[in-house]
């Protein structure tokens, strides 16, 4: 994915979906639950702050991180059967590991 995000957005990779349930039953599509968890690809600049003062972003590329199943103002995009989340860096519940 070749896109750099401005101000506090960061383009999140959604982590793949899991074929099977943990009792080991094949799941369709249409059943797989939406993943709220990615790894963090690229991020923007900062928050603009009222002085002027741009605030750098908390999290890096390459945190795997968990965030919130509905966004206000998302925007996801899927490239090469990858899907791509550009999100507010708010909407980030944290970081793992």
């Amino acid at each position: 994915m070749n896109i750099r995000p401005l101000y506090d957005r960061v383009v999140v990779r959604r982590n793949e979906e899991e074929a099977t349930s943990a009792g080991g039953i094949v799941l369709t599509s249409a059943s797989k639950e939406v993943q709220n968890r990615g790894e963090v690809v690229a991020v923007g600049d900062g928050v603009v702050l009222e002085n002027g003062d741009i605030r750098a972003l908390q999290v890096k590329a390459g945190d795997q991180v968990i965030f919130a199943q509905h966004m206000h103002g998302a925007i996801t995009i899927e490239e090469d059967g990858v899907e791509y989340v550009i999100m507010s860096e708010r909407e980030i519940a944290g970081i793992l590991g």
